[in-house]
């Protein structure tokens, strides 16, 4: 494709604002020739053909807007299998225990609405203030930025409510799957959940960007995109925040009493196994959606902002705009097109099998779907930008440079899960060095073997990361360089970090699947546990009702095996999702951080701005220093709330857990008073730790921008490793115990006891404090983007006396709720 010569020309985005040029001139950190806000990048024109068109003439517009028949089509994918799911067979024993915890679920979620709309409050009074006060936007157009800033929650909060109601009807069909003894159903169950919640979020959050970029007018589409991205960061913050400390509350409540009173896994006299069942939900269900949801668009938004600010001509601009935009609709034909023969191929494979390995299919099915993206990669790019030429200069490698970027990305989306694979897998080394430290060693070398999985796992993990990220950097040095600016030196270092986006982008490449293999877990997970609570085993005639009704032939204890072994092949699926997320969540704040650096430096041109980002420039040094202290009190405070929580909810179950010879059940009172339990104190160690974050964010904004620069570099960095070192320390404790208990069948044993004990350690490492580090980072990094704009906004009208006032003030009330973190989440006697 061709592009006029007309076309090139600045885009009317860059237009200078004049507060916040002068105030960046009162900093002393951009020259006078050049400044922007993101919020007033101004979009190009999509319908202008003479920009830029596709496929033999037609506009970007027109071509994306095919793309929404493609998210319709998506949605109706995950429709149609969740009408599947529910009409599958179940016992009403089974249905009955499964429905308890959706409306667990459902209390919980209302409970969660209420309060993200509090701190949206918060958020809100921030985006009036800057685009209001600091931009002097019409009100109307500042009401259209908190709306879509509302529709970011809801749309976190929606994807997540699908994905407990999908799961919770999972549950109880792969319980009563399993009673046959045949494995492939106990597995394919929980994969047309998973794929359904998958196709679902992916197809949401690309419809309602694309509806953003196609039908609000392109100078608000940018501040619409910041206003959903902050909204949706809200949102996944929020959820997974608190679904991590309830789930890991439940948890270790439950699980202790399998020490305490010698019982079995989910016994159903057991008050706590109700809400161990919800806050799988809440924390494995809920968490992991809207935190997918939150990255998939983040992770957009941030693209789009360097494509705005990095590249000066428009025709490019709209190029690589419909590119990225395509590539992302691509992914969801990827995702339905390989699940969709893999199951095919599974099916005839292990369709009568009576025992294979869980992991293969999902194995399977990552590999195959990375494959047919990355072949779709080539084929697409080469059809949209095959022939681009830009100022009579043909740049006829850039399509296969930018695929190859992009591959790198969607690799590391199959390679990383592998590696994962490592640590925290049953037939894991790693694990297994867990197991036999355990057997003399006791808790004590149990805990010890897993941090030692987890330190060498980040390791190895960083090992991965830097070579994939070194491998997009040196292709980026090609076309794209030139293309992206004119200037060698700042194309390249541009190039750069455009291409670490498109790896974060990449990471992303097979969403709906990466989505569905985390989503796969909860509902493994809860199969156990609604077979336990069901009793199904002690109702008379049960055998025979089954045969004559159903047409079943039951073995019980064939079925408690492959529910076993099913749990613990979603315990590895959800360790393996976890580090793409966090990895996803470091390399797309890179991307946004350096749109911050371009604002603050004109564009690489203020050589003594540049000179800031420097551990010479002492501000800078004390924002490295400070994003790393953060990291670590993140960690604390999250973990902190799990066991004064859990220590309550273990005081409640002790005292209530009743064991008499005609007790079958636990009192429902009594299981909901556990649910009421982990509800205060995720609720409460929530909002002590999200309002840390949000005080330290605008604090640390308006002490200074390069102070903040580091502050960023830093929390993502440290953050990275911290969390890749929690979750799969966590992993291999959690699948030591898998061993001891299915492989060993040593429960009760003092094997069992230290393995319980380093599951109990593990649980607010991998699901609470690691997997809440993602959210974080990017909410810090894209809220800091308007609290620093808006501090700059402050100088222009020479109020830096006020805006250090508040820097101290918001700093004074940041440590006031880090105080609180734990000095009010204290267990007292």
């Amino acid at each position: 494709m061709k592009l006029p010569i007309s076309s090139v020309g600045r885009m009317s985005g860059m237009a200078l604002s004049a507060k916040l040029w002068l105030a960046a001139l009162l900093l002393g950190v951009v020259s006078p020739a050049f400044a922007s806000s993101e919020a007033d990048l101004v979009l190009p024109n999509l319908k202008d053909a003479a920009l830029a068109s596709f496929l033999g003439g037609m506009s970007g517009w027109n071509l994306l807007a095919f793309g929404l028949i493609i998210c319709v089509a998506g949605l109706a994918f995950g429709a149609v299998v969740y009408g599947q799911v529910k009409a599958m067979p179940v016992h009403r024993s089974m249905a009955e225990v499964s429905e308890i915890i959706y409306e667990t679920c459902k209390t919980y979620m209302i409970t969660q609405a209420k309060f993200i709309m509090l701190l949206e409050v918060f958020i809100g009074v921030i985006i009036v203030a800057y685009f209001g006060w600091v931009q002097h936007m019409a009100a109307m157009e500042v009401v259209l930025i908190l709306a879509f800033s509302v529709i970011g929650i809801a749309g976190s909060f929606g994807v997540a409510w699908f994905g407990i109601r999908i799961n919770t009807l999972a549950n109880s069909r792969t319980a009563f799957a399993s009673l046959e003894g045949k494995p492939f159903p106990v597995y394919s169950i929980p994969m047309k959940s998973g794929i359904s919640v998958g196709m679902m979020l992916i197809s949401t959050e690309l419809l309602i960007m694309l509806c953003i970029l196609l039908f609000v007018s392109p100078a608000l589409a940018g501040k619409c995109f910041i206003g959903f991205a902050i909204g949706e960061s809200l949102g996944a913050s929020a959820l997974r925040i608190a679904g991590g400390i309830f789930t890991k509350i439940a948890d270790i409540g439950s699980d202790l009493m399998k020490i305490v009173f010698k019982v079995k896994e989910d016994d159903p006299r057991n008050p706590g196994v109700i809400a161990d069942c919800t806050g799988d939900n809440a924390g494995d269900s809920v968490g992991p959606t809207a935190d997918g949801f939150e990255t998939y668009g983040v992770t957009g938004v941030a693209l789009i902002s360097f494509i705005l600010l990095a590249v000066p001509e428009a025709s490019v601009q709209v190029q690589l705009l419909v590119w990225i935009f395509v590539m992302r609709v691509m992914m969801i034909i990827a995702s339905g097109i390989s699940y969709i023969g893999n199951e095919m191929v599974m099916k005839a494979k292990y369709g009568e099998s009576k025992k294979f390995d869980f992991e293969a299919p999902l194995t399977s099915l990552v590999w195959v779907t990375s494959i047919v993206s990355l072949i779709l990669t080539f084929i697409v790019s080469k059809t949209l930008i095959g022939d681009i030429t830009i100022n009579g200069q043909a740049y006829t490698s850039l399509w296969w440079q930018l695929s190859v970027i992009i591959t790198f990305g969607t690799l590391a989306g199959a390679i990383i899960p592998e590696v994962v694979k490592v640590f925290t897998s049953t037939k894991s080394r790693h694990v297994q060095e867990v197991v036999t430290a355990s057997r003399e060693g006791g808790a004590s070398l149990n805990i010890l073997a897993g941090l030692t999985a987890g330190n060498f796992s980040a390791f190895w993990m960083g090992l991965v990361i830097v070579c994939l990220m070194a491998g997009a950097y040196l292709v980026s040095q090609g076309d794209l360089s030139l293309v992206i600016n004119a200037d060698p030196a700042k194309g390249g270092i541009m190039a750069a970090v455009f291409s670490f986006g498109l790896v974060a982008f990449g990471f992303l490449g097979m969403g709906p699947v990466t989505i569905a293999v985390d989503s796969y877990g909860p509902v493994t997970d809860n199969a156990q546990s609604v077979y336990e609570l069901s009793t199904i085993e002690q109702i008379p005639g049960i055998a025979k009702e089954l045969k004559d009704t159903l047409g079943v032939t039951v073995n019980f204890e064939k079925a408690k095996e492959l529910l076993e072994e099913n749990d613990g092949c979603g315990n590895t699926f959800k360790a393996t999702a976890k580090p793409v997320l966090i990895g996803t969540a470091v390399v797309g704040a890179a991307t946004m951080v350096f749109s911050i650096i371009m604002l603050l430096t004109n564009g690489l041109s203020d050589v003594t701005a540049v000179s800031h980002l420097s551990m010479l420039h002492p501000p800078f040094l004390l924002g490295l220093i400070s994003g790393g202290a953060t990291i670590f009190w993140f960690s604390g405070a999250s973990t902190q709330a799990v066991s004064t929580g859990a220590y309550r909810a273990v005081e409640f179950i002790k005292n209530n857990m009743k064991l008499d010879e005609g007790s079958t059940k636990a009192n429902v009172e009594d299981s909901k008073r556990v649910v009421a339990i982990c509800t205060q104190y995720a609720q409460k160690g929530m909002f002590n730790i999200f309002m840390a974050v949000f005080f330290g964010t605008l604090g640390c904004a308006f002490i200074e921008p390069f102070f903040f620069i580091g502050y960023l570099i830093s929390l993502a960095i440290v953050g990275l490793y911290q969390a890749v070192f929690m979750a799969n320390a966590g992993g291999a404790w959690d699948n030591a115990k898998k061993i001891v208990e299915t492989d060993l069948r040593a429960k009760g044993t003092p094997l069992h006891e230290a393995a319980v004990v380093g599951d109990t350690v593990g649980d607010p490492f991998k699901d609470t404090s690691s997997v809440a580090m993602n959210p974080i980072i990017k909410f810090t990094t894209l809220f800091g983007l308007l609290a620093v704009e808006m501090a700059v906004g402050m100088v222009a009208q020479g109020q830096q006396g006020l805006a250090w006032t508040l820097a101290a003030i918001f700093m004074a009330l940041n440590l006031i709720f880090v105080y609180r973190s734990f000095y009010s989440m204290r267990i007292e006697n």
